[in-house]
């Protein structure tokens, strides 16, 4: 008798964490994008920081079903004008980013904006080298729990020659990314590609505060038909040929002397 009760509890158990992860299995998380613009500026353009604000905040949300989910931002202002000394002025154009992904096929579309025209950009997930750490915080009524890895990526920019006139560098960069995530909700979500952990990322920190996105409100419940449409329209390509349309354009923007030239994200 005490072995059928010992199973029928582990069956209760069991049917209860499947109830709890079907609840949760379908969902919206909004997060706060933070970040600080100074501490992104190159040495040689320290002196731009009296023409920028030092934080920029934007919002986005993760729309997620079993195995799928899009993260895309919270329309809002389309470029933030910020006004600096001697009567110059900087725009700040945030690019329209929708990103699309399938975890039974691993596959990601990215639907981007880029010099007036869509494309969609076809990758596959590609997992980051996660550590564990002992650490937990409570965000949002989950607790969560710690992962970190270091990377060194090859950023694009613009940069003034010593005539004054702009030309494309490529500079590498060290970012150091801690996660938070709860296995409360639905493993290998999360913002942006941060998406390859066993539970739901609530927080990325990049460089110790440079840039930080944490949830600042959960629901889990149906979605709207509305609410979780896959990318569709715009020219496919791929993460090379996209990077290479991106290259292409700075050099068209050095032959003309830098005219439409903007700090993007």
């Amino acid at each position: 008798m005490k072995r059928v009760l010992t199973a029928i509890g582990l069956l209760v158990s069991i049917a209860a964490v499947r109830t709890v992860f079907a609840q949760s299995a379908e969902g919206v998380i909004t997060y706060e994008q933070k970040m600080n613009m100074h501490r992104r500026l190159p040495p040689e353009r320290e002196n731009m920081k009296s023409m920028i604000p030092e934080f920029r905040t934007s919002n986005e949300q993760l729309f997620f079903k079993p195995t799928e989910s899009i993260y895309k931002p919270v329309i809002e202002d389309e470029e933030e004008p910020m006004g600096g000394g001697g009567g110059s002025r900087i725009r700040f154009m945030r690019p329209s980013v929708e990103q699309y992904l399938n975890q039974e096929t691993g596959k990601i579309i990215s639907k981007q904006e880029f010099n007036g025209k869509e494309y969609l950009i076809e990758d596959s997930v590609r997992i980051s080298p996660w550590k564990f750490g002992t650490e937990t915080k409570t965000i949002m009524g989950y607790e969560c729990r710690q992962a970190y890895y270091t990377t060194t990526e090859e950023v694009r920019t613009m940069r003034m020659t010593s005539g004054g006139a702009p030309e494309p560098e490529v500079r590498k960069v060290t970012q150091e990314i801690t996660a938070w995530y709860t296995d409360k909700l639905r493993p290998y979500l999360g913002p942006e590609r941060f998406n390859t952990l066993p539970g739901a990322v609530l927080a990325i920190d990049v460089n110790n505060g440079e840039r930080v996105i944490v949830a600042t409100k959960i629901e889990t419940r149906a979605l709207k038909k509305n609410e979780f449409k896959i990318p569709s329209s715009g020219t496919k390509v791929t993460q090379a040929e996209f990077r290479k349309l991106m290259e292409e354009q700075m050099q068209k923007m050095r032959a003309n002397g830098g005219a439409g030239m903007m700090i993007r994200n």
